[in-house]
């Protein structure tokens, strides 16, 4: 089982960014960003596969960035221009492995961290 613990939430105006990490205890094939809001579904961000292919959620196209860095055991998502609907708890997840087609499935994911809130203000 793959340890996760997020950080880098927080509370920002619309227009603002924000970089979330996830620590990993060791790497996997998958890992992705989840986010839900409140009365809302959990949905896929973005994922990114070994082979460094990535995914993003539409609403994430143009304005989200997932990296990894294994050398630091450390996920990120650079969050830019930010809006309200935006406004969620955001999840890191992983898998041992996963088709590239399902990075943004939430039924992919066996491991997950606790979550880290960004709120974000008009």
């Amino acid at each position: 089982q793959v340890k996760l613990v997020e950080s880098g939430g927080g509370s920002v105006q619309t227009g603002g960014s924000l970089r979330l990490s996830c620590v990993y205890s060791y790497s996997s094939y998958c890992m992705g960003w989840f986010r839900q809001a409140p009365g809302k579904e959990r949905g896929g961000v973005a994922g990114i596969h070994s082979d460094r292919s990535t995914r993003y959620a539409d609403s994430a196209k143009g304005r989200f960035t997932i990296t990894q860095d294994n050398a630091k055991n450390t996920l990120y998502l650079q969050m830019d221009s930010l809006k309200p609907e935006d406004t969620a708890m955001y999840y890191c997840a992983a898998d041992r492995w996963c088709p590239i087609q399902t990075l943004l499935d939430l039924t992919t994911y066996k491991d997950w961290g606790q979550g880290t809130q960004v709120t974000v203000s008009s």
